[in-house]
């Protein structure tokens, strides 16, 4: 193997890498004048990131001993978060403008991140995976304290850190006792190992998974979720509800399917639990929420659940289940936060439902599109949310897992109650004042996640198509 292959696979990751401390020198001897400089270049660098992912030779390619894999499944993924982190920062650039926020930095954050996620994304064992995990992490830790002058803000960022480090601990605390009990961290190596199932590689799968439904925001690690959302700046939120989630989603799904085949009733059992826990407190803990951004937060921890409803599955269908959920949820969180970031009245964030009162009236195809999203959210047919629950049904039903289904549907049902009373209060109360007008980008954003939602039956199999092809590389 010549020395370029070796670094082929790593060039998207190099290229971003570089990339981003340029923009930090840059910044830096420039002041914070150049932010919407900055902000511009990270995008382009983002976009360029993903052509190259998308140029990479077709087939699996392995770098560093195993520990960087780049296969279908890492492609489609790398290219959602990088999806989400450009609409993160076109989605922030309002919130950039204020002479107050001029953080450069903010957009190197968002580019380190996304540079831990793809590293995430292709770990091929334990210590790729921890690398990434903590890449990704300690620059959203920052991130959610950027606006320093505002309290929720610090004490979203200062709860996310303390609450990040606990669940880290554990997570290398079940790193460790996987590779105390099977003498590797290679998941291939692990797979070879651990098809006895002992004692100790059980309780390091529990505390592995623990550490990842942190970061996925799964009950019972959704503690920091709803705080952090409110807290924290709406695009800030708007990116930790898509891009990261997609990362963590990516290493739960290939850790267990890739490093634990042998054992899946082990795994299937802790997978079955948080997923159900998380579908009830999602949709039952939703109902009295007042703010649409903590709202958000539990609809988030409902459709972690849903989505590991097709991990719990533990086939090839019930990986591309997880897939396409993910690609779609994407997109719906992303509408959902252009428009609550559209939500201003004399340039003051509006956050609270009741003050979205017969928005059908003053702002029809604003209330429309959001209409739209809350009903794909709520998983109504024929819109793109319900076939994210559809395909990860079907997986659970043929993998025989008859009760998760059951209780999922219930609750989606549940859950459809508090979006549906959103729709009620843009189109039967009373209106107040106009909006102001939108912004371009917003609404940019806003108009392409509420078209996918809505335009998604006509041609599915684009999507579908790519998720199965990335899935069936995992086996």
């Amino acid at each position: 193997m010549s020395f370029d292959y070796q670094l082929l696979p790593v060039v998207p990751e190099l290229v971003l890498a570089a990339g981003a401390m340029v923009l930090l020198m840059l910044g830096a001897y420039r002041g914070q004048g150049t932010t919407s400089l900055v902000t511009g270049l990270a995008v382009v660098l983002l976009i360029v990131t993903g052509v190259l992912e998308l140029m990479l030779p077709a087939g699996k390619l392995v770098t560093f001993g195993g520990s960087f894999i780049v296969d279908d499944f890492a492609r489609f993924l790398k290219i959602l978060a990088l999806i989400g982190s450009v609409a993160t920062l076109v989605l922030s650039s309002e919130f950039l403008s204020d002479p107050s926020r001029r953080i450069f930095e903010y957009s190197i954050l968002v580019l380190l991140s996304t540079l831990g996620m793809m590293v995430l994304i292709s770990a091929g064992d334990l210590i790729s995976l921890y690398l990434g995990l903590e890449l990704m992490s300690l620059a959203l830790y920052v991130v959610a304290a950027s606006h320093r002058d505002n309290a929720k803000s610090t004490e979203a960022g200062l709860k996310y850190f303390v609450l990040g480090a606990l669940s880290s601990g554990m997570l290398l605390y079940g790193a460790s006792l996987i590779y105390g009990f099977t003498g590797t961290v290679s998941f291939a190596g692990i797979a070879a190992a651990a098809k006895t199932g002992s004692v100790g590689i059980v309780f390091g799968i529990v505390f592995l998974l623990a550490g990842l439904c942190f970061k996925v925001s799964a009950v019972p690690f959704h503690m920091w979720t709803p705080d952090v959302y409110e807290g924290a700046p709406t695009p800030v939120t708007a990116f930790f509800a898509s891009a990261p989630k997609v990362a963590a989603l990516a290493v739960f799904t290939r850790v267990t399917l890739t490093a634990f085949p042998g054992i899946l009733p082990q795994w299937q059992q802790i997978i079955v639990f948080v997923s159900i826990a998380s579908m009830a407190l999602g949709s039952f803990a939703a109902i009295g929420q007042r703010n649409i951004k903590r709202l958000m937060a539990y609809s988030s921890i409902g459709h972690m659940g849903f989505a590991l409803v097709g991990l719990a599955a533990g086939t090839v269908e019930g990986a591309q289940g997880v897939l396409v959920y993910i690609a779609i949820y994407v997109a719906m969180t992303l509408g959902s936060f252009a428009f609550i970031l559209a939500m201003k009245r004399n340039g003051q964030a509006i956050e609270t439902i009741s003050d979205f009162a017969g928005l059908s009236r003053t702002n029809p195809l604003l209330a429309f599109f959001f209409a739209m999203l809350l009903f794909s959210l709520a998983g109504v047919p024929p819109l793109a949310g319900f076939f994210a629950k559809f395909y990860v049904f079907v997986a659970a039903i043929k993998a025989g897992l008859f009760t998760l289904s059951v209780i999922g549907v219930l609750t989606s049902v549940v859950g459809a109650y508090y979006y549906l009373s959103i729709v009620k209060v843009m189109y039967f109360d009373e209106p107040l004042p106009r909006v102001d007008p939108l912004r371009l980008e917003v609404g940019t954003v806003l108009a392409l996640g509420g078209l996918f939602n809505i335009l998604f039956w006509i041609y599915p199999g684009l999507l579908v198509g790519a998720a199965s092809a990335a899935a069936k590389s995992l086996f």
